[in-house]
């Protein structure tokens, strides 16, 4: 049995005094991968690190919605420059934000899709960050052609139906520890009806905290709790849940299987 945190964020400081210490416990709870999410420049350059330190961690590169703001020509080469990186697994987390807007919506939509664009022409599958911005979110994915790349809706927020509109585009769906929150029905319908075939699982740590952490850090060893509660929900073995979803996040990240 193992596992695979499909989104981390282990270059934020938050882990920055323990990460030897947070990486032992996710080792020995099962983790066998973890993918650490690039969401600005200076992040991004700290997964690269982290991914050229620890075999089993591997980077994302992109620009957060948060941080459209700041997107320009240099950040966009950068990401090119940077992307073939062999540890590097994709690029993201891009995306819409239209509950915070930090990013005005116009410089998020120009972030957005000039990442799109150049992870279509690299031939790299793309991590989406969607919040409350579902339909355009949807629209741009389309428009952009991102059937072509495929990738994770990360912190999935939306409901069965856009999940599978997502599935139909080549998505899978990530689901975080806000499942084993008491009211989240949505997300919990989401897992009940999306075939385990089409669903990774995720930390989004420091962040999503699942039960029974809520409150505190977040960290890749809490991956198993998402699992665990995949399993109840649609009433599986937690074995299968585990062996499925890493199954699926190997295969949109393209990651080889461990020996042995």
């Amino acid at each position: 049995m193992s596992l695979i945190d499909s989104h981390a964020h282990l270059d934020l400081p938050e882990f920055k005094h323990d990460i030897d210490a947070v990486i032992q416990r996710a080792l020995d709870n099962g983790i066998e991968s973890i993918i650490t999410v690039g969401i600005g420049i200076s992040e991004c350059r700290q997964a690269l690190e982290l991914a050229a330190c620890y075999p089993f961690i591997y980077a994302t590169l992109g620009i957060h919605p948060h941080n459209a703001v700041e997107f320009d020509r240099g950040a966009l080469d950068f990401l090119e420059a940077h992307a073939s990186n062999a540890n590097v697994v994709a690029l993201g987390e891009m995306g819409l934000d239209y509950y915070r807007n930090l990013s005005t919506r116009d410089e998020q939509r120009r972030c957005f899709r000039a990442q799109l664009g150049l992870a279509r022409s690299l031939k790299l599958p793309v991590v989406i960050h969607d919040r409350e911005a579902h339909d355009e979110t949807l629209e741009i994915l389309r428009h952009e052609k991102a059937h072509e790349m495929g990738g994770v809706l990360h912190c999935f927020s939306g409901d069965a139906a856009m999940a599978f509109a997502c599935i139909d585009m080549g998505f899978y769906i990530s689901i975080p520890g806000t499942v084993t929150f008491k009211n989240a029905r949505v997300i919990q319908e989401v897992v009940s009806s999306v075939p385990l075939k089409h669903l990774l699982i995720e930390t989004d740590c420091p962040f999503l905290t699942p039960v029974p952490h809520r409150g505190k850090r977040n960290e890749p060893a809490n991956v198993r709790l998402v699992a665990e509660k995949i399993a109840e929900i649609k009433q599986v073995d937690f074995d299968e849940v585990a062996r499925t979803t890493a199954e699926n996040a190997r295969k949109v990240f393209m990651l080889e299987k461990p020996a042995g």
